[in-house]
Formats: structure tokens, C-alpha cells, sequence
């Protein structure tokens, strides 16, 4: 398997604890989200938006997060997502079993954080 397909396979489950930690300190809209990814992950971690949108609403779905369209001058509106007090909830637990997952890889395949 490529550096590259592992790194899209750890992606894909690890979307909503992405969207939800950025979310944690002020609302953003899509686009500011995968950017958010991109810069903080130093480029590895991109989300396409068709993908990221689908993680976004079903979140929303789920009451994790909450919507609404923000204007601002010289701007078109855009969707702007924040978490929710449940959202919160289930950042909580999504932290602490990553962390878990993150000392059973150091455990066994000696995998140790950057």
C-alpha cells in the first residue's frame, strides 16, 4: 500500500473528529474548513469538497453541529457551521478514543507522535 492511500484511509475516519475540533473555538464555513485541514496538517490531510460537504451534513444531521448563512459586506453569504453542545460531547469521547488508537499503535507498531 502507498504512503498515500494509507494516509486517504486513516482520513476517512478521522473527518469528523477533524471538522468538529476546528469547530470548537469559532464557526467556519466549508471552504475555511478544508483549508483549515490543509494548513494545519501541513498539507497532508486534504478533503475534497464533495466529501467534506457529505461529513458536514451528516454531522448537521445528527445535531452535532448547527448552520446558518452569514453576510457580510463585499461577501456573498456562505453556510457557517458551529458544534453544538452534543457536538462537543462526542469531540470529548472521539479524543480520548484517538488517543487510545494512538497508544496501541506506539504499543505495537512503535509508531510514536511527530
Amino acid at each position: 500500500m502507498s504512503e498515500r492511500r494509507s494516509i486517504q484511509e486513516a482520513k476517512k475516519g478521522s473527518g469528523e473528529l477533524l471538522i468538529l475540533a476546528l469547530l470548537e473555538t469559532r464557526s467556519l464555513h466549508g471552504y475555511e474548513i478544508a483549508k483549515q485541514i490543509e494548513v494545519r496538517s501541513g498539507g497532508t490531510l486534504k478533503f475534497t469538497l464533495a466529501s467534506l460537504y457529505a461529513t458536514l451534513y451528516r454531522l448537521e444531521d445528527r445535531g452535532w453541529l448547527r448552520g446558518r448563512w452569514v453576510e457580510k459586506a463585499g461577501q456573498r453569504r456562505r453556510y457557517h457551521y458551529r458544534i453544538t453542545d452534543s457536538g462537543r460531547k462526542v469531540l470529548a469521547s472521539q479524543r480520548a478514543d484517538w488517543a487510545r488508537f494512538f497508544a496501541a499503535l506506539g504499543m505495537v507498531a512503535g509508531v510514536k507522535p511527530a
